[in-house]
């Protein structure tokens, strides 16, 4: 399956600018956006505060799922339930239903202000913004497939029904929630954030078949073209590569650790050559998040300087690096929930200055 619209992607224009990657260490949405207003106005996202109850990645993302239950804060699927098989029944009349009219979906497909307040508050405002973009996520398939686990705490991976509701109700999700940002008008960019995809290879997950992995993959980035988005993937440490620069994912924009993992992106050049070359984006995650004392130590410059570097190895011979800003956004290397609030702040005014250096370096925009 391979939705990728390569006319939207020509379309849309990264340029260098800045975005921002998931979630932030507040407690208040409205302060939130404004922070992300006065740091990313070009390609605002909406903000995800894990600090909030019911607001971390994978209880967010869970509503309607059938048999999903909850308790001391986390979420399971109660496969011991009797009545679970009806539930199911339930779920999968309701998404043909969904894949019939999928602008009045059933509830459950879409995502309440009860668990992403941020994203009601950025709908809310979007018509008022002059933005070049609006930038959503939702928890990809795979992470929560990796991270719910039924009521004999197997992982709901391998169960072959949940795997399939799970995939279909981020599928729904994420169409949902790219026509609803994008009734303002705006294109919208929806990620699909999957860390657990840096457990690929390990002995944990030696079973896992790619090609099963890229449709699934597929099945969520086909819901957000048809929704009328673009689709990325974000990673926050190493994968396989493979899986998501190759087209049978239809990913748009591959979001990464450019701070920590770039010789592992860079490994296979030419596949990444290959992917620009289809029209696809780099969200170049330059701005270190791991850590206080490496958020500290780096500056504007010192990212900027890091940047050309990479983009050197990169183009080697075949590109120009103006070239490759141009089909560049440039991120925080992962989100900043975890960090103290000084540190988030200092990564995003890093994110915004390192972006401004280097267009004003390479494009003059």
């Amino acid at each position: 399956m391979n939705c990728t619209d390569n006319d939207k992607l020509r379309r849309f224009s990264p340029g260098g600018f800045p975005v921002l990657i998931g979630s932030l260490p507040l407690t208040g949405h409205a302060e939130a956006l404004d922070l992300i207003l006065a740091h990313t106005p070009e390609i605002p996202l909406w903000p995800q505060l894990p600090a909030n109850p019911g607001e971390d990645m994978i209880r967010q993302f869970s509503e309607g799922l059938a048999g999903i239950r909850e308790k001391d804060g986390s979420a399971f699927f109660d496969t011991s339930d009797p009545g679970l098989e009806e539930e199911l029944l339930h779920f999968f009349e309701d998404y043909l239903a969904f894949e019939e009219n999928p602008d009045q979906p059933p509830e459950r497909f879409t995502i309440s202000r009860g668990r992403a307040a941020g994203l009601h508050l950025l709908a809310g405002r979007a018509a008022t913004l002059k933005v070049r973009a609006l930038k959503g996520q939702v928890t990809g398939p795979f992470t929560m497939l990796t991270s719910l686990k039924d009521a004999e705490q197997r992982l709901a991976h391998y169960d072959p029904q949940l795997k399939e509701m799970t995939v279909k109700a981020v599928a729904a999700k994420a169409g949902w929630q790219t026509r609803f940002l994008g009734a303002s008008g705006h294109t919208v960019l929806t990620f699909i954030d999957e860390p657990a995809l840096a457990g690929l290879g390990s002995s944990a997950f030696i079973s896992i078949d790619m090609e099963e992995l890229a449709a699934e993959l597929a099945e969520v980035t086909c819901a957000i073209h048809e929704a009328g988005g673009l689709a990325g993937v974000h990673v926050c440490a190493n994968t396989d590569w493979r899986l998501l620069l190759e087209p049978a994912a239809g990913v748009d924009i591959v979001s990464f650790d450019a701070y920590g993992f770039f010789d592992r992106f860079i490994s296979d050049r030419g596949l990444v050559l290959s992917f620009l070359d289809r029209g696809g984006i780099i969200a170049w995650g330059i701005v270190p998040t791991g850590s206080e004392e490496k958020i500290m130590a780096e500056s504007a410059e010192s990212l900027a300087r890091r940047w050309e570097e990479q983009a050197g190895v990169l183009a080697g011979n075949d590109l120009e690096i103006p070239k490759i800003l141009e089909r560049t956004l440039i991120t925080p290397s992962c989100g900043t929930g975890s960090l103290p609030v000084h540190a988030a702040e200092r990564v995003l005014e890093l994110t915004a200055e390192t972006s401004r250096l280097l267009r004003e370096r390479f494009c003059n925009t």
